[in-house]
């Protein structure tokens, strides 16, 4: 029996290393690993000039964000409306919310933030969506595109367990 708790317990241990590496190393990663915060972006081609036409990323699930500050990178889901880019975080009311998701906050304070699709970057100032005529077809495509159909409630959004951005230009 003492022999199965060591066993278990060095396991255990193992582990526990093993997730509080990856999380440490993939904060020296040029951009996020999967769902794992990443290090800043060192590669991508900065994208001067007019606005692009969003609707390519209609359909793609996830995008690649930086902030300046904290200068780390996430996977994000994207919404396109009206030719304009959203990003959605949920949990924001629950436990692990509080503990997973510091970013909005970071983003409150400090809004520019840089995009990359396909190798290519895109200065972006991240605006906090409330209110306004844009929640609604935002939440119903956030629905569609990831919700099975049905349009998010908009309780999700008042009650503040879900946030929206726009991503919008940097001026």
């Amino acid at each position: 029996m003492k022999s199965f708790i060591k066993i278990l317990g060095g396991f255990v241990i193992l582990v526990i290393s093993g997730v509080a590496l990856a999380f440490i190393g993939a904060r020296f990663a040029d951009g996020p690993i999967e769902i794992l915060a990443g290090g800043p972006f060192r590669t991508g081609e900065l994208q001067p000039g007019p606005e692009p036409d969003w609707s390519f990323l209609a359909d793609r699930p996830t995008v690649e964000f930086q902030l300046e500050e904290p200068a780390r990178s996430r996977t994000t889901f994207v919404i396109v409306h009206a030719g304009r880019l959203f990003i959605p975080s949920g949990y924001m009311t629950t436990w692990w919310g509080r503990i997973w998701k510091h970013w909005p906050y970071d983003a409150e304070s400090n809004p520019n933030a840089l995009l990359r699709v396909d190798g290519k970057l895109y200065e972006r100032t991240l605006r906090r969506i409330e209110s306004g005529s844009d929640v609604a077809p935002v939440l119903a495509e956030l629905g569609r595109k990831y919700g099975g159909g049905d349009p998010v409630p908009q309780d999700a959004l008042d009650s503040g367990y879900l946030w929206l951005f726009e991503l919008a230009p940097r001026r």
